[in-house]
């Protein structure tokens, strides 16, 4: 696994997807434009919602960010755990109409364990409880063990109205000693031991303020990587708040 810094981890991201014919952008203002239903931007698909919904058209069908975020919904957390904050960077891949779950996953695993050199031996996988297609890809073509993909009911991103989907994140696995100790301790505990890196979510509803869920005309892709979280990993760091960034 290499060591490298926080900047030197979203220069490589953000070059690995410009070599996949993304466009690369600027981070967006934390305070969203012309998006009455969020206080600030709290993810990095935030900013493109109308992409998503098909109401204005993407300057490119691949983008790819690092974009600044603020969330409260964890506040609870931040200094209780080593991983949540208020304010973070989420490193995204996006596809509007374009590539879908296939390239999202390879391109995810490739990354991760070719360009980061993480073990295999130390990564998981969760899905949501019905998305066999999902499961194909992780076990048939990338080769990861049924063992080491859980299924999970609440794997289904959204964060208020909007574009969202099922999701499959890729976690990685910090050791034993990080654990809590419980015998039942697994992927999705709230200790410290199984660390979220990656969330990549497959949108294919458009949720409105009643809690309606419309398919898109179009699938896409967003995707979410910690850019502190993976930066602790590489690191060798043991809480996010010790790393360089």
């Amino acid at each position: 696994m290499i060591y490298i810094t926080g900047n030197e981890l979203r220069k490589k991201f953000l070059q690995f997807f410009a070599d996949k014919d993304h466009l690369v952008l600027q981070s967006y203002p934390l305070i969203p434009d012309n998006d009455p239903t969020l206080l600030l931007v709290g993810a990095g698909m935030a900013p493109f919602k109308p992409f998503f919904t098909g109401k204005m058209k993407p300057p490119s069908p691949r983008i790819s960010t690092s974009q600044k975020c603020v969330r409260t919904g964890d506040i609870e957390n931040v200094g209780r755990t080593a991983r949540h904050h208020t304010f973070f960077e989420m490193l995204g891949n996006f596809s509007f109409g374009d590539y879908f779950k296939n390239e999202a996953i390879a391109w995810a695993w490739e990354f991760i364990t070719g360009h980061l050199e993480m073990p295999v031996d130390k990564l998981w996988v969760t899905i949501h409880t019905g998305d066999d297609e999902a499961f194909a890809i992780w076990n048939k073509d990338i080769k990861v063990p049924a063992e080491r993909i859980i299924r999970m009911e609440d794997n289904f991103w959204e964060i208020g109205p909007g574009p969202c989907g099922p999701c499959s994140e890729i976690y990685f696995d910090l050791g034993e000693e990080r654990g809590c100790g419980n015998p039942s301790c697994a992927v999705g505990c709230d200790c410290d031991r199984y660390l979220e890196i990656w969330n990549l979510v497959f949108t294919q509803y458009d949720r409105d303020e009643a809690g309606n869920y419309t398919p898109l005309a179009k699938k896409n892709i967003d995707t979410g990587a910690g850019l502190e979280r993976i930066a602790s990993v590489l690191q060798r760091k043991p809480s996010n708040f010790e790393t360089d960034l």
